[in-house]
């Protein structure tokens, strides 16, 4: 059986200038690389992320794909994407899981690591360099 892998790398940023934090609106966007390190094709069809601020309030999204495509990776091949989210509050984590499908038709989920949004006193976004090999 072939192996299926995903390698799922997260940078997230905090967007100071679409944001309000007198009104409680902190934006922050999110740059994900997608790479096949498995041994077969395989396609991203569908997203599901679990989104929860710092008072513990959990928003699920799901929907097909990821910011409107539906990519195939070739083994060694990279998809890079940019989204964002909105928090009422100054912290908060996302994760969640991608639904892929290989060449020969067998579904398999992809983790995609738990990453922290969050401003810090300047403005900025606190660095997080997590990478993990999910299976």
């Amino acid at each position: 059986m072939p192996m299926n892998e995903f390698l799922v790398q997260v940078q997230p940023a905090y967007l100071p200038e679409q944001s309000a934090p007198a009104a409680g609106v902190y934006v922050f966007s999110y740059t994900i690389t997608v790479t096949n390190t498995g041994e077969v094709p395989a396609q991203l069809i569908a997203r599901h992320w679990i989104i929860t601020n710092e008072l513990g309030h959990v928003e699920e999204v799901k929907g097909l794909g990821v910011v409107g495509r539906q990519p195939l990776l070739q083994p060694g091949e990279s998809f890079e994407y940019t989204s964002g989210c909105q928090l009422r509050t100054p912290t908060g984590t996302m994760q969640g899981s991608y639904l892929c499908v290989n060449h020969e038709g067998e579904t398999f989920e992809c983790e995609i690591p738990l990453f922290v949004l969050q401003m810090n006193d300047s403005g900025d976004v606190m660095p997080t360099t997590e990478k993990r090999v999910l299976h």
